[in-house]
C-alpha cells in the first residue's frame, strides 16, 4: 500500500527545530529578501517568507523594488546587505524584470550569505561534496526521503529535469548519498524506459500529469517536484498522482509534499550562514 509522504508535517516538524534552535543563539539569524517589479507569484513567494521568518524567530527585512530599479540601484543594495552585520542570509527573487541579469546579481551576493545556494562558489561545494549550504528545492527533497526512512544507497535514482535550481543539484546530492542516477530531460531516448528503471524517481520537469503510470515500476519512490496549473486552474504536479499512486511504494502529493519544503530549507540554511558568520 502507498504511503503518502506528507511534506507539510515534516516541514512543520522542522520549523519547530529550527525555532527552538534560533532561542538558543546568542544572535538571532537575520533574513533580506528583495524584491523587484510586481510579479503576482513572487509576491506570494516573498510573503510566504515573511511568515516563515516571523514563525522561527528570525530578524527580517523587505525591500520592494519598482519594476524600473536599475542595475546598479539593485547592485548597491546588494552591497549595503553583504555589509549588513544583521544580515545573515541575502535572497534576490526571482525572476528579475528582463532588464536586470540575474546571474550578475547572484555573483555579487557574498557566498558566506548566499542562502539561495546559486552563486558558483557554492555550487562548486556542492559538486565536491564540501558544501555549506544546498539549494532549497532539492535539499527538502533530501530531508523527506530521510525522514520517511528512504536510503538512497544503492538504489537505482531517475531526475526528470536539469535545472541549475533543481535538477542537476538534485542528482548530486543522490550520488553524494550513494546512489546510481540518471538525469533525464527532453532529449532522453525513450525516457518511460529509462523512468521504469528507477527505485526513486524524481521529476522536475513542470508540466502537468507528466508522469504517468507506465513510467513507474511497480513499488518505486515518487517524489514530484513540479508545481503547475491544469487546464481548470488547479494546482497539480508533474506526476498523475492518481494513476501512479497506484503502483507506487512512498509518494509526495502536491500540494503538500515538497512545496512545504523548500521556504524550510531556506530557513535552515539562514541558521547555518548565521553560525557561521557569528563563529557560534
Amino acid at each position: 500500500m502507498t504511503k503518502i509522504i506528507n511534506g507539510k508535517d515534516i516541514s512543520t516538524a522542522i520549523r519547530q527545530e529550527i525555532r527552538a534552535e534560533v532561542e538558543s543563539l546568542p544572535k538571532r539569524p537575520g533574513l533580506a529578501v528583495v524584491l523587484v517589479g510586481n510579479d503576482p507569484a513572487s509576491q506570494v513567494y516573498v510573503r510566504n517568507k515573511e511568515r516563515a521568518c516571523e514563525e522561527v524567530g528570525f530578524y527580517s527585512e523587505k525591500y520592494t523594488l519598482p519594476e524600473d530599479t536599475t542595475r546598479e540601484q539593485l547592485l548597491d543594495l546588494v552591497d549595503q546587505l553583504n555589509e549588513s552585520p544583521a544580515i545573515h542570509g541575502i535572497l534576490v527573487q526571482l525572476p528579475l524584470p528582463k532588464h536586470l541579469d540575474a546571474e550578475e546579481v547572484i555573483l555579487r551576493i557574498d557566498p558566506k550569505k548566499d542562502v539561495d545556494a546559486f552563486h558558483p562558489v557554492n555550487v562548486g561545494k556542492i559538486m565536491i561534496g564540501n558544501f555549506d549550504f544546498l539549494p532549497c528545492t532539492p535539499a527538502g527533497v533530501m530531508e523527506l526521503l530521510s525522514r520517511s526512512g528512504i536510503d538512497p544507497a544503492g538504489k537505482e535514482c531517475v531526475v526528470i529535469g536539469r535545472s541549475n535550481i533543481v535538477g542537476k543539484p538534485q542528482a548530486m546530492l543522490l550520488l553524494h548519498k550513494n546512489a546510481t542516477v540518471t538525469i533525464c530531460h527532453s532529449r532522453t531516448k525513450d525516457l518511460a524506459a529509462v523512468c521504469r528503471r528507477a527505485d526513486i524517481l524524481v521529476s522536475a520537469v513542470g508540466r502537468a500529469n507528466f508522469v504517468t503510470a507506465d513510467m513507474v515500476k511497480e513499488g518505486a519512490v515518487v517524489i514530484d517536484v513540479g508545481m503547475n496549473r491544469d487546464e481548470n486552474g488547479k494546482l497539480v504536479g508533474d506526476v498523475a498522482f492518481a494513476e501512479v499512486s497506484e503502483k507506487t511504494s512512498y509518494i509526495t502529493p502536491v500540494p503538500g509534499g515538497v512545496g512545504p519544503m523548500t521556504i524550510t530549507m531556506l530557513l535552515k540554511n539562514t541558521v547555518t550562514a548565521c553560525r557561521r558568520i557569528e563563529n557560534l
